[in-house]
């Protein structure tokens, strides 16, 4: 265990220190903030309303209840429980970290971002990639870019993204696989 905690040190230090540059400072911050996506989530809503009609809001609440799961899990009951201390909090690591973002008071592991981004994302893929081949690059790629922004600005580790990332991933599966159960139960011509 010993280990893995130092190379997951290693790792953070390297993409926070190492990779730091102009560009990234200025725009990791925006990416990894919920409003910043906010038009993304708007074109979410109307294409579901357009393809869903009136069971969009079959997919709209499975969403929301994907969003509620990922993040209670991650924020209320395993960050408690470990009860990691994020970098930007760590007495022994604090000097060293290039801190871009107010750091917050909250634990580390796992990464809420992470998991709620990744369960977004694994949501979409499952009730999307029959119409769009291309959602499952794009929306893993969207969830890795959050979850490498809340590295470099200071805030988590790698394994807090990666393990907060696979929480998201099982959630957004499973929610993304129920609710297109029950529309192809109510509405079967939308996944033909």
């Amino acid at each position: 265990m010993e280990s893995l905690i130092y190379y997951d040190q290693q790792i953070f230090f390297f993409i926070n220190r190492q990779l730091s540059n102009p560009a990234f400072d200025f725009i990791m911050p925006y990416v990894r903030e919920r409003d910043f996506w906010i038009p993304l989530y708007v074109l979410l809503v109307f294409y579901f309303v357009r393809l869903l009609k009136k069971w969009s809001w079959v997919a709209l609440v499975t969403t929301a209840i994907t969003i509620v799961i990922t993040d209670q899990l991650s924020s209320s009951l395993i960050k408690p429980w470990i009860g990691r201390l994020r970098p930007c909090n760590d007495p022994s690591l604090a000097e060293q970290v290039q801190l871009i973002v107010n750091c917050g008071s909250g634990f580390s592991f796992v990464s809420s971002h992470a998991a709620n981004h990744f369960g977004i994302a694994c949501f979409l893929i499952v009730m999307l990639q029959h119409r769009l081949k291309w959602i499952l690059p794009v929306a893993l790629f969207w969830a890795a870019l959050v979850s490498f922004a809340q590295v470099y600005v200071g805030v988590h580790y790698p394994l807090d993204v990666i393990c907060g990332g696979l929480l998201g991933v099982a959630i957004g599966i499973l929610t993304g696989k129920i609710c297109k159960g029950i529309l192809i139960k109510h509405n079967p011509q939308v996944f033909a």
